[in-house]
């Protein structure tokens, strides 16, 4: 599978398209203004306790106060509140835990008026973004991100990803972390770090310390509602979370940004350094590798397949549906069935792609086309598993109800990516009426009296649709020998089928188009 991610920067911010085999699978909009990212530490003050929700909401600077929920505490949220306590009040000196008595882990049944109180001040995680009408989901049990770890503060456990099946190589990565670890910070080794030396390992961990002694050198001076520690931009982030070898290119068509990325995928892979490349071709980057077009074409209500099936797309507040139609795939009575089947299986694959693509979460109903055979709807959501193993997102698919229903959940930290795909019309600027067509002609002969007479130009041609051209040639003393009489030259009337009927133009003799 060749990967390439190109990155399209503007002064707004950037917009990151991941490509595989050439194909759009994801899209991620960065902007400039976006203070709430997932992952950024705020230090917040709570403004309301609710008990019946067993919730509190936090003030973090945004419109609507974040949600913070007891469960979302962290067992060892009195350590939290009582290391902030004594940094901001100047008794704690220590930019690391080692100085630190931990408390003992607050009750998983518990109450959070028992932990929390109106007014106290907490560090606060983004868990995640604000979405719709809803503020930003917060967390207080912290935890910074590298490629290789994430460190942990106010814990002595080292975890290690399940998906690193050798126990030989679990038993290393552990003696690695234990070596290098500080005390009071556990530790959970991501996927990527299986095979890596300690050299490699230790470098992530000392930078991740270094970004903790950060957040201690800020803490004391931070005001209530802002940002202590900001997480790395989301360009930074998708490649320290999917940079690997499968990686061919990574475009950029911004200068600057191509130094930040060189440098930074130095820093984390020096052996792909040579992957980035700066876009100097002209045309815009996107349009030069496809990507407008794909977005075009994935973003609507209606996504078309292959085959000549096609899926169409619903959003509601509650959830997302998803319906399967086979559009012009017949089949008789005998291979119905096969062709039902062939017919999901590919809406299967695009779905997949539309999940990570749209970033949809929440819950996803899928209208497949009936299948008789149970054997069919097995294969079809073993098929579905396997295609939504490449997206990150935490998901859970249900099997094929008998009514041909497949329920997805998918993890939600990010608003929905939404893009219009219809355009205005340029004709009657999304009125739905034109002016009238018999006042064209007047338009027309109006700009003849201005560019003939008072310009004074020789030669010109008048670009207009095919429909007018054949009105302006039409019978024996047409329009235009009609205006070679009136303006003493002959005017040249050219058609272009890409103008709208009512769309003209004036070129002069260098076929330069004449500005009105």
């Amino acid at each position: 599978m060749i990967k390439e991610l190109i990155i399209d920067s503007t002064p707004a911010g950037a917009t990151i398209a991941l490509l595989q085999d050439k194909q759009l699978v994801e899209l991620h909009k960065e902007q400039i203004s976006n203070n709430y990212t997932v992952g950024d530490i705020y230090l917040g003050r709570v403004k309301k306790i609710m008990p019946g929700l067993n919730a509190a909401f936090i003030d973090v600077g945004y419109e609507k106060d974040a949600f913070l929920h007891y469960l979302d505490l962290g067992p060892q949220v009195q350590s939290l509140l009582k290391l902030t306590k004594q940094v901001r009040g100047g008794s704690y000196q220590s930019k690391l835990l080692d100085a630190l008595k931990l408390e003992n882990d607050i009750n998983k049944s518990g109450k959070i008026s028992e932990v929390l109180t109106k007014n106290q001040l907490i560090p606060v995680q983004i868990a995640k973004e604000p979405i719709s009408t809803k503020g930003p989901r917060l967390s207080a049990d912290l935890s910074i991100a590298g490629r290789y770890v994430v460190l942990v503060p106010f814990s002595d456990v080292i975890s290690i990803s399940k998906k690193i099946k050798s126990n030989t190589e679990r038993t290393r990565l552990r003696k690695i972390v234990e070596g290098i670890k500080p005390a009071n910070f556990g530790v959970i080794i991501r996927t990527v770090s299986e095979g890596k030396g300690v050299t490699e390992m230790q470098k992530d961990l000392l930078d991740l310390i270094s970004k903790w002694e950060s957040f201690m050198l800020r803490l004391p001076a931070t005001e209530p509602a802002k940002k202590i520690l900001g997480e790395i931009d989301r360009t930074s982030t998708l490649l320290r979370d999917i940079l690997n070898a499968d990686f061919q290119h990574i475009h950029v068509n911004e200068p600057s940004i191509f130094e930040e990325i060189k440098s930074y995928v130095h820093d984390i892979s020096p052996d792909l350094e040579n992957i980035v490349r700066l876009h100097k071709h002209r045309d815009p980057i996107f349009e030069h590798y496809g990507v407008e077009k794909q977005i075009k074409s994935a973003f609507g209500k209606t996504v078309n397949l292959a085959g000549g099936a096609y899926l169409v797309i619903e959003h509601t507040e509650a959830l997302h549906v998803i319906d399967v139609n086979s559009g012009n795939r017949t089949a008789n009575k005998e291979n119905q069935e096969d062709n039902a089947f062939q017919v999901n299986k590919e809406a299967a694959r695009e779905i997949a792609r539309q999940l990570r693509l749209r970033d949809m979460g929440g819950i996803v109903v899928v209208d497949f086309i009936d299948m008789h055979k149970p054997t069919n709807r097995k294969e079809l959501f073993d098929y579905l598993r396997d295609e939504m193993v490449h997206d990150r997102a935490k998901h859970t698919i249900l099997p094929p109800s008998k009514f041909g229903l497949v329920q997805i959940t998918r993890q939600r930290v990010r608003p929905e990516m939404n893009i219009v795909t219809n355009e205005v019309c340029p004709t009657c600027k999304g009125t739905g009426t034109i002016r009238s067509s018999i006042l064209l002609i007047d338009d027309i002969e109006n700009n003849f009296n201005y560019i003939l007479v008072e310009q004074n130009e020789k030669s010109i041609t008048l670009c207009v649709h095919p429909y007018i051209e054949a009105y302006i040639k039409q019978g024996l003393i047409s329009r235009q020998m009609k205006w070679y009489f009136k303006y003493g030259q002959w005017i040249k009337v050219k058609a272009n089928p890409s103008y709208q009927i009512t769309e003209f133009r004036f070129l002069n003799a260098k076929d330069e188009e004449i500005k009105l």
